[in-house]
């Protein structure tokens, strides 16, 4: 069984910088593809950024390229979303979520596991 659990989420103004983490534990990860998205109410779940922990190779979603970076620490099995010059359009709960494949989804039925979800709010 896999548990992902996301934690660095908070109150912040918009320029601000936050990172959050997803510390992944239950099995070995190495040919895993861990991707970010979240959820603001009444909209779908949508996909922030991916990477492949085989790799390294990333992947961002327009709205966050050049102000979001995901990163990882194998060694402590943890996946880092680097966010900076936050915006208020960037408020959400957060998301962590793994799949058993090389490649990123952008579509969130593509992964099997998931975090309860950390929120951020940016005001301006």
């Amino acid at each position: 069984q896999v548990q992902l659990v996301e934690s660095g989420g908070g109150s912040v103004q918009a320029g601000d910088s936050l990172r959050l983490s997803c510390a992944a534990s239950g099995r070995t990860f190495s040919n895993y593809n861990m991707g970010w998205f979240r959820q603001s109410p009444g909209k779908e779940r949508e996909f922030v950024a991916g990477i492949s922990l085989s790799g390294g190779s990333t992947y961002y979603a327009d709205s966050v390229k050049g102000r979001f970076t995901i990163s990882t620490d194998n060694t402590k099995n943890t996946v880092y979303l680097q966010m900076s010059s936050l915006k208020p359009e960037d408020t959400a709960a957060y998301y962590c979520a793994a799949r058993a494949a090389l490649s990123t989804s952008l579509n969130p039925r593509a992964y099997a596991y998931w975090g309860h979800g950390t929120q951020v709010t940016v005001s301006s």
